[in-house]
């Protein structure tokens, strides 16, 4: 059932969006870059810990750094959106992690739309799937009873 609940497909992006890639996996950034040559006026942010440097030097490419977990990130995407008067935001992360994501950004920034464009878990063994997505429906559970770090 959790895993029904989680979008499967990316939203339509606007051509002046702002996307956010939330950083924990190798598949995110590349997709994330992909779908900025897909939409080129898009402005794209690079969010936590493992964002790579090699990216900010591309006119349209942000990087924040510091956030170190999923609710790290939320408060960043905040900070970032209420700065630059954002009311519309494409969240990039694994389908997996989709769910909880956006639950805490949502938390953050209850007025703002938020727009999913979930990375596929492709080329991933069962098993491993399976593993994912159980760890992700225990720290969403947790979230919800209230506790956002950890």
């Amino acid at each position: 059932m959790f895993k029904s609940m989680a979008p499967n497909r990316c939203a339509t992006i606007l051509p002046d969006d702002s996307i956010f890639v939330l950083t924990g996996d190798a598949r995110r950034i590349p997709f994330a870059m992909r779908k900025l040559r897909q939409h080129p006026d898009a402005d794209l942010y690079i969010i936590g810990t493992g964002a790579q440097l090699s990216y900010e030097t591309m006119k349209k490419v942000k990087i924040e750094s510091d956030s170190k977990s999923t609710y790290e990130n939320a408060l960043a995407i905040k900070e970032i959106s209420s700065r630059a008067g954002l009311d519309r935001i494409v969240i990039i992360t694994t389908e997996d992690h989709m769910n909880r994501a956006i639950y805490l950004i949502r938390q953050e920034l209850p007025e703002a739309e938020i727009v999913a464009c979930p990375v596929p878990l492709t080329g991933m063994p069962t098993t491993k799937r399976l593993e994912r997505w159980t760890i992700e429906y225990i720290k969403y559970i947790i979230t919800m009873l209230g506790i956002k770090e950890g």
